[in-house]
């Protein structure tokens, strides 16, 4: 079982001031794969100051010199990439081919933009042609807390670090309790890559602890945080005291449009997309929505989808899902399933238990609901497993209403041949994201949501630009 119990402060790898240990949970098998150290106060102010300290010199050190050390480090990420999908599969559950090329692919693509991005930013300019005095420059917020989820690890660590490196920010990052092996390989990248002492720092613990000592502490300018919405609540309270910039990627509950005229390949791409990540990605597109006249063969084809959607161990190689992260998801998920059969929805693939041949690991059967309404449970709540809940409408109207009636606000899919049909839906749908027709967002798009699902905005300009501050000044004098 492996050991990591030091944390990455002031560019060394420090022993925590208090050990308390924690054990990390393998999902396929239920039995520990690690024992990492949780933080107390005095590990997380060490963290902060060190941070607090570097920022100075590190906003001035030129935009230039910033990229070059994140284009170092993508380089070096893509040479500890077995590494980073190995831990990952491990601590969280995904089928390793799935790490090698899902998990760890969208790390060094959001490096690779970053870089991209940042070359073409304009960190100081002229307001314009009519105030030849005035300018703007934007300049880091300062210290940044980042706390990311277990789902998508690498993506969402690479998302903020990337974004706050290039920005000029110092950083501490608290990776979740879950999965914090990936983590540490990323720090030990970030000390190979030669970033100052004080720049990046980690530090383990979970969220009553070191994520609320981030949150409300009083030298941490800024905590981008992705996961539930009733964490990103609790941060939100936490951080009020300070008027710290709180940035937030939360949950959803994605509605996918099926219109009469889609392709054929639609409501296949829609039930692969859900299953994918065991489900567990908060863009899931939960929801399938599809008009009466093709709903019949959907649900016949959901059914078929699902049914050659397999069920392996995480250390097993091929094209399968995995478990999910742990027990109390398991047991949300299937109190979920059971909810959707109570309530009258009909379970058309999948049901409650362990799929056939496990009776140990986290393992969660395919599972689509057919005949289901927005009021029902599982249309409403994020269900964060492989669970499809399918339901049908008639009018455009009726499908946006449908599609709207939620408190999230993250991702919307919209399936049809109708070019007029698909920019009317992509104005209406209330979400950050909307995508068609199986068409992913490109190279910088920005990633993020409205109402519940949170502010933020993550990758490309759009994610540099959460951790900068815009400052305003008159009377510049050519240099």
């Amino acid at each position: 079982m492996l050991e990591k119990r030091d944390f990455y402060i002031n560019g060394a790898w420090v022993a925590p001031a208090k050990p308390q240990d924690h054990h990390v949970i393998d999902p396929s098998t239920e039995e520990p794969c690690a024992v990492i150290s949780l933080g107390a106060q005095t590990d997380t102010d060490a963290a902060v100051a060190a941070a607090k300290a570097a920022l100075p010199g590190w906003m001035a050190t030129p935009a230039t010199e910033r990229i070059a050390l994140v284009e170092k480090l993508a380089e070096i990420y893509q040479s500890r990439s077995e590494d980073l999908a190995q831990a990952m599969s491990h601590e969280m559950g995904a089928p390793i081919d799935m790490a090698r090329t899902q998990q760890v692919g969208a790390g060094i693509w959001h490096l690779k933009n970053f870089v991209h991005a940042a070359k073409a930013f304009s960190f100081d300019s002229p307001l314009g042609d009519h105030a030849p005095n005035d300018r703007i420059i934007r300049e880091a917020v300062g210290v940044a807390a980042l706390i990311t989820p277990w789902n998508w690890p690498m993506n969402q660590v690479t998302l903020k670090v990337g974004a706050a490196a290039v920005a000029g920010c110092t950083m501490v990052l608290k990776p979740s309790e879950e999965s914090p092996l990936n983590a540490m390989i990323f720090a030990e990248m970030m000390d190979e890559a030669g970033f100052p002492p004080g720049v990046f720092n980690l530090v383990n613990g979970d969220g009553p602890g070191v994520g609320t000592q981030l949150s409300g502490h009083p030298d941490v300018d800024m905590v981008s945080f992705t996961g539930s919405a009733r964490a990103g609540v609790a941060i939100s309270k936490n951080a009020a005291d300070t008027l710290k910039k709180v940035h937030l990627e939360l949950g959803g509950k994605g509605a996918n449009l099926v219109f009469d005229d889609a392709d054929e390949k639609a409501v296949k791409r829609g039930v692969l997309h859900m299953m994918n990540n065991t489900g567990q990605s908060c863009n899931a597109p939960g929801r399938m929505l599809v008009q009466r006249g093709v709903y019949d063969q959907a649900v016949e084809t959901a059914v078929e989808v699902a049914a050659k959607v397999t069920v392996g161990s995480a250390s097993d190689e091929g094209r399968h899902i995995g478990p999910v992260v742990n027990q109390v998801q398991w047991s949300k998920i299937q109190d979920l399933i059971q909810t959707g059969i109570d309530e009258g929805a009909r379970l058309v693939a999948g049901g409650t238990g362990r799929p056939e041949g496990f009776n140990k690991g986290f393992y969660v059967k395919p599972t689509v609901f057919a005949d289901a309404n927005n009021q029902m449970t599982i249309a409403r709540e994020e269900i964060f497993g492989p669970v499809l809940t399918m339901i049908p409408f008639d009018t455009e109207e009726e499908a946006v209403e449908i599609a709207n009636d939620t408190p999230y606000g993250l991702t919307n899919y919209v399936q049809t041949s109708n070019p007029e049909r698909a920019n009317r839906m992509a104005r209406l749908l209330r979400s950050g994201m909307v995508e068609m027709n199986g068409q992913s967002r490109a190279a910088g798009s920005p990633f993020g949501g409205m109402k519940m699902s949170g502010n933020g905005r993550e990758g490309g300009v759009f994610g540099i630009e959460d951790f900068l501050e815009v400052k305003a000044v008159s009377g510049w004098t050519a240099e």
